[in-house]
């Protein structure tokens, strides 16, 4: 199965159901086809062995995403927010490649040896009309790279994920009925395109039949706006993003009447936060959807059924469910192990390795998967005894005080449990004494009063004890995240280095 296949099934059995765009006006399946097949054309008569795109989103990123796979071409999205420097060192990489860019990014993008540029105007212009497809390859091998990621590489030079034809098509038929969904439904995305949830959006919604109505990126009032004016049925947010959504209700007083399905994913979301969320849309089905560009999205799910069961039990390892991400696919496996790679039980710590048809666990010139398959996340976490999976940031964020190992999640969870804090990050900073002292960065609620420093150290030391009580806390008006919802912990980590 490669990604081309996809569309063509649904262009055979909807070929006149909108897509993508607006319900008046939008792209049907059919004509999704006709113009991905163009785009294939266009990109084969280039001569090209890439195709890049640096802009928002808008139709033209599925009709490039199909139109790179019918080619027999890698479909490579690139963050349009690096530097001029950083931009140019990837476009360097994809070459000889054709890429479509933003208006605003066109004049950023310099000489480049084997590189073609069309603005996003010019590639839909090209690909609107039928082209000659003789040229085309006949098959696409699944094997075939459909995807490159880059990734946001702080330090050094970034990794293009590797994603395959089937990677993706594994996940997308393991995970998605096939037009399963109803003729009005209506999923918008405003996750960026060169985020694995972007195109994972694109594939899912595709091939359940649900229209994909765009915004060029996120922001609170476009995203309620949308919701009210397309009849938006389902939707993806990060944790940020849902705050900032529940605000602008709030300030608005809409209902967002047609919203049934709420997914959430890409960081940790405060228990506080959900349960208002669930407070203030009761008939909504929340979803804790976790996952990595190197698996071809999802790895866990928390459904609707496990939100509801968590939030109306008195039980606290029930209730507590709210802040996992659920349980992994049934077509996966997931364990977590010591540092020496050996499988833990319930409820120890470790890292979280993962392995299933759907996880490529590949960068360009080389692959990451253990010698029997198994994908090692950099994720720490744990599962219980009924096979929820808890994460604990990254592996590379625990806290190294002395010979022990602190996980900073439990902190975060027991400061942000507070009445007037919103939420809290912990990180490791240097110590001359225990090599590394726990600091916090504290949000206070908006309106409440600031807790004393004195109060959350010992909020910490009662509910965990004196190793994990933080030395250094401060307080910020917001957290740094980045668009996709990762807390930039070494944001935090210069600023308070020298603490």
């Amino acid at each position: 199965m490669n990604i081309p296949l996809l569309l063509e099934m649904v262009a055979e059995g909807a070929p006149d159901r909108v897509v993508v765009g607006p319900r008046a006006g939008g792209l049907t399946a059919h004509q999704l086809l006709d113009h991905s097949r163009a785009a294939a054309a266009l990109f084969t008569n280039a001569g090209v062995e890439r195709v890049g795109l640096v802009d928002v989103n808008s139709e033209a990123v599925p009709i490039a995403l199909f139109g790179a796979g019918a080619a027999g071409l890698p479909f490579a999205p690139v963050n349009y927010r690096l530097t001029d420097e950083q931009l140019d060192a990837i476009l360097r990489r994809l070459a000889p490649a054709l890429v479509i860019v933003g208006d605003d990014v066109r004049p950023r993008i310099g000489d480049i040896e084997g590189l073609q540029v069309l603005t996003r105007q010019e590639f839909l212009d090209a690909t609107s009309t039928p082209a000659d497809t003789a040229a085309l390859p006949p098959f696409i091998d699944p094997e075939d790279i459909a995807v490159l990621l880059f990734t946001s590489g702080t330090t050094g030079e970034p990794k293009a994920a590797v994603l395959r034809h089937r990677h993706l098509a594994s996940y997308i038929i393991g995970t998605v009925e096939f037009m399963g969904a109803e003729k009005d439904d209506a999923q918008l995305v405003s996750v960026p395109p060169y985020h694995v949830a972007g195109l994972s959006a694109v594939l899912s919604s595709l091939y359940s039949g649900r229209r994909i109505v765009y915004l060029p990126a996120f922001d609170p009032d476009e995203w309620v706006r949308a919701c009210e004016e397309e009849a938006v049925t389902q939707a993806m947010v990060v944790p940020t993003m849902l705050g900032r959504v529940l605000e602008c209700v709030d300030q608005q007083g809409v209902k967002l009447a047609s919203l049934r399905h709420l997914s959430y994913g890409g960081g940790r979301m405060p228990l506080e936060l959900i349960e208002r969320a669930m407070s203030k849309f009761p008939d909504v089905n929340f979803v804790n959807a976790y996952g990595l560009t190197e698996t071809s999205s999802t790895i866990a799910v928390l459904s609707p059924d496990d939100h509801r069961t968590a939030i109306a039990s008195d039980d606290p390892a029930v209730r507590r469910r709210l802040t996992s991400v659920g349980q992994p696919l049934p077509t996966l496996e997931v364990e977590i192990r010591d540092p020496d790679g050996n499988p833990l039980g319930a409820g120890e710590r470790g890292e979280v390795y993962v392995r299933g048809e759907q996880v490529a666990g590949e960068y360009l010139g080389r692959s990451v998967l253990t010698d029997d398959g198994w994908f090692p996340t950099n994720d720490a976490g744990y599962l219980d005894d009924d096979g929820f999976l808890y994460l604990d940031g990254r592996m590379d964020d625990v806290i190294v005080r002395g010979a022990e190992n602190l996980s900073p999640g439990e902190i975060e969870d027991t400061i942000a449990s507070h009445p007037a804090v919103r939420e809290a990050a912990v990180i490791g900073v240097p110590d001359p004494e225990w090599g590394e002292a726990v600091a916090a960065v504290v949000v206070v609620e908006p309106g409440a009063e600031r807790p004393s420093e004195d109060d959350l150290k010992t909020l910490v030391r009662e509910r965990l004890r004196s190793t994990k009580t933080p030395t250094v806390i401060r307080f910020r008006d917001e957290l740094p995240y980045n668009e996709t919802g990762k807390l930039l912990r070494r944001v935090l980590r210069e600023e308070l280095s020298g603490s």
